[in-house]
């Protein structure tokens, strides 16, 4: 058994590729839920929030604790409350998307402020720098849709976590390079 604990790196790719691998998860129970299954799509849309209060708490504390990590632990109690106030405002998908939005906002510019923190420490950050600014770019067109006449659904949200799958999965595999490139064998 191998009691050596795992470099914040190595933690660091675990992390990323776990939150690819949910994002792609999502987005296939989301796709096969759609308008057919309104009260799955409903929870889908309530736990991909209350999912990324989960994983920054889990990974803040694994980064040194929440308090080393303000940004995180910003991000984990906004996600917590648009977990909470997406769950309030359905059915009403207009509502929704309008939270969704603002969520987007800012979470990502939390993502891009952490992002840039780690790079001066891990390196290879420039997805998840990257996919904050995208995040917010995101949220800011939500915001804008959420007061359009069509009514939106959660499709509309898959290709944000389409994205995010995206950026977390190139993040994941930078730094694997990163570390082969350090420690060829």
């Amino acid at each position: 058994m191998n009691t050596k604990p795992i470099s914040q790196e190595h933690w660091l790719k675990q992390y990323y590729y776990a939150r690819s691998a949910f994002s792609i998860a999502w987005i296939g129970v989301a796709l096969g839920a759609g308008a057919s299954l309104p009260a799955l799509a409903a929870a889908l849309l309530v736990i991909y929030p209350a999912w990324d209060a989960l994983a920054n708490l889990v990974d803040g504390l694994r980064s040194g604790g929440v308090q080393a990590n303000k940004p995180q632990a910003l991000n984990m109690v906004v996600s917590l409350a648009v977990a909470l106030a997406i769950g309030a405002a359905l059915p009403d998908m207009h509502r929704v998307l309008a939270v969704f939005g603002a969520w987007a906002i800012l979470s990502g510019v939390l993502q891009l402020a952490t992002g840039l923190r780690r790079w001066k420490t891990n390196g290879a950050q420039w997805a998840m720098i990257l996919s904050g600014a995208q995040s917010a770019l995101a949220g800011a067109v939500f915001m804008f849709q959420a007061g359009g006449q069509s009514e939106p659904t959660i499709a509309t949200v898959v290709g944000y976590a389409g994205f995010g799958a995206f950026y977390f999965l190139v993040s994941a595999l930078s730094l694997s390079v990163k570390a082969r490139r350090m420690h060829p064998h």
